[in-house]
């Protein structure tokens, strides 16, 4: 013989109310007790990191050395790594709030991040194209390559956009013949070009151009030219290839806008800020190192739009100090705790459960009521 049960009409608001407030203060636990996780390649970060802070302040002491002054207005952190407004090897506008956000060590973080992420192992060969428009950058990027053991094969621009390492007697080449000089990195740019537009520094007087070509050959570079930007692409996909030998390049890396690593301003729109696995669908009509190398199936790190990379990663908007080794997100992040949370949506169920598939609740709620002797009996179902 079948059982019958006697079931209620409706829901209680009673037991509506009772899982609402476990919902809530469940919800509110959560949020509340969050935990701190370690990311991955944290000590490998942190290293870079420190790599890049002990650079930073070799190149304060070089300006000191050189009794070069630091206008902390433009420079508040007081690096030595933000240059001038206009100078005699100026090449573009710059963008001053992104060079401020770029005095930052932990961008060397970031960069680890990023050729983690694309699969880069210890050994393996990158491409790197800087430029002296971010020399903070371009340091993030030698102290990522050097703590993973990369073997980088550079090209670098010597002139500089706008705040950039545009001061005359401190160009980026310079700065990098310093860094190699005093053993803080092991590697150096195989060559150097002007920079500028179409990588020739075109706008710039004569003098000017004689001038950059003088810093980059006193320092002991190879001075890279063309006769246009079509043969600065082609002479540097050589260069590259040639460097790099059987084993291939793995990434490129790029460091702010340089004309013919970008492919002109349309081409450093179309890659997005940090890493790119594959090739934007309009790039490909631009000529450009990066799209040659995408058009190879490489990764491209791309270190432009500075402060949309730092907000991503957690990094100080333009700060006035240079930020502590371990800063941001890219280090720890805060997340739930799964146990919590596993913990919370249990209990939710179960209440739901036992209030409404099988009336628990409605049955302890209606107890006392059962017993006296007004009480009606629900409809059968």
């Amino acid at each position: 013989m079948k059982k019958l049960y006697w079931r209620p009409q409706q829901i209680s608001l009673k037991l509506l109310w009772i899982v609402a407030i476990v919902a809530v203060i469940g919800m509110v636990l959560v949020e509340t007790w969050q935990v701190r996780e370690r990311q991955p390649y944290y000590r490998q970060k942190i290293k870079a990191s420190r790599l890049a802070l002990t650079a930073f302040e070799t190149i304060k002491a070089e300006h000191i050395k050189k009794n070069i002054p630091i206008d902390p207005e433009a420079d508040p952190a007081l690096s030595g790594l933000v240059g001038q407004l206009l100078t005699t090897v100026t090449t573009n506008p710059g963008h001053l709030p992104s060079k401020q956000t770029s005095i930052n060590p932990n961008f060397a973080a970031v960069i680890v991040h990023f050729l983690k992420r694309a699969g880069i192992q210890e050994g393996d060969t990158v491409a790197v194209g800087m430029s002296g428009s971010f020399p903070s950058i371009n340091i993030c990027v030698m102290a990522a390559v050097q703590t993973l053991k990369l073997n980088p094969v550079i090209i670098s621009s010597a002139g500089s956009s706008q705040w950039g390492a545009n001061n005359p007697t401190l160009m980026w080449p310079d700065m990098e013949r310093a860094l190699y000089d005093q053993k803080i990195f092991g590697f150096k740019s195989m060559a150097m070009s002007r920079g500028g537009l179409e990588d020739r520094a075109l706008g710039l007087t004569r003098e000017s151009r004689a001038y950059i070509d003088n810093r980059i050959t006193g320092q002991g570079y190879p001075l890279f030219s063309s006769k246009n930007y079509q043969e600065s692409v082609e002479k540097r996909m050589e260069l590259y290839t040639t460097h790099a030998g059987d084993e291939g390049i793995k990434a490129y890396i790029n460091v702010g806008g340089g004309t013919t690593s970008v492919g002109t301003k349309v081409g450093k729109k179309m890659f997005k800020p940090g890493l790119n696995r594959s090739m934007p669908r309009a790039a490909g009509s631009i000529a450009s190192v990066m799209t040659s190398f995408a058009s190879e199936g490489l990764p491209i790190i791309h270190m432009t739009r500075i402060n949309t990379i730092a907000t991503r990663y957690g990094l100080p908007l333009q700060p006035t100090q240079i930020p502590a080794v371990g800063e941001g997100n890219v280090f720890i992040r805060e997340t739930y705790n799964q146990w919590l949370v596993g913990g919370t949506l249990l209990t939710i169920l179960l209440l739901l459960g036992a209030f409404f598939r099988f009336d628990w609740g409605y049955r302890i709620f209606t107890t006392n009521r059962r017993e006296k002797k007004s009480a009606y009996p629900e409809k059968m179902v």
